[in-house]
């Protein structure tokens, strides 16, 4: 069990109690399961104790830990285009845990937050909660609890980096696509014939097949419907409705 105490982490008695943690962790880890993918655990906590027991067990679940004491440290860092997430504490020297989550929220929607406190009340869960935290886990938490939650973490981020990476690649196919090959995809996936859209642009149907072979061919569409979808996710992506 990862042993919290519901008290004010300055406090030497909250202190003490952070001590207990690690040395609960590093006796728990042996257990721990071992995934084969190694994204980042970011690990925000102003005690050096918490920092080096989780990252003792982040790193022997097979996950990649960084750790952090304070908020401006973390926001320091470069950002990394791999899945991951942040465990991090409300209390903090400087900008909180909840102000924190603010900033991220906004600058790196791909990295979910799990806060871990030992004195969290019931308004401050329901703030980071409805400010999109997966998990707000009060001590006592077990290390299973928390592994849990980390990992659902870790499989949102990964699912959110996957879509950014398929609506980047689409863009980039659909750069290629010149004006003229444009105009013809768009009358394309309205569903217009070949002969509707010749009428529509003033040119041959001849030339229509030509441009709609290209279009077919630079998004790397091998069906209509697929080139329907491809053009869904990018209207979804920059807000189009039509």
């Amino acid at each position: 069990m990862l042993h919290f105490e519901e008290t004010d982490s300055s406090h030497p008695a909250s202190r003490g109690n952070k001590t207990n943690l690690a040395r609960s962790l590093g006796h728990a880890v042996e257990s721990s399961r071992v995934p084969t993918a190694s994204p980042i655990v970011f690990v925000v906590d102003d005690d050096v104790s918490v920092r080096e027991a989780l990252e003792l067990l982040i790193r022997k679940t097979g996950w990649q830990p960084e750790m952090f004491a304070s908020a401006q440290e973390f926001l320091d860092r470069p950002r990394s285009l791999v899945p991951s997430c942040l465990v991090l504490d409300i209390s903090l020297p400087g900008l909180s845990g909840l102000e924190l989550q603010k900033r991220v929220a906004v600058e790196r929607t791909d990295m979910p937050i799990i806060f871990i406190t030992g004195y969290g009340d019931v308004p401050k869960s329901v703030q980071a909660m409805k400010a999109g935290a997966v998990e707000f886990l009060t001590k006592p938490v077990s290390n299973e609890e928390l592994l849990a939650a980390i990992r659902q973490a870790l499989e949102r981020s990964s699912a959110v980096l996957g879509h950014v990476a398929e609506i980047q690649e689409l863009r980039d196919r659909y750069g290629s696509v010149s004006p003229r090959e444009r105009q013809v995809m768009a009358l394309v996936v309205s569903g217009l014939l070949n002969k509707q859209i010749a009428d529509e642009l003033g040119i041959s149907v001849i030339t229509v097949k030509t441009h709609r072979g290209k279009v077919m061919q630079k998004m790397k569409a091998d069906s209509l419907a697929g080139l329907v979808k491809m053009d869904a996710k990018l209207r979804a992506a920059s807000g189009r409705k039509g």
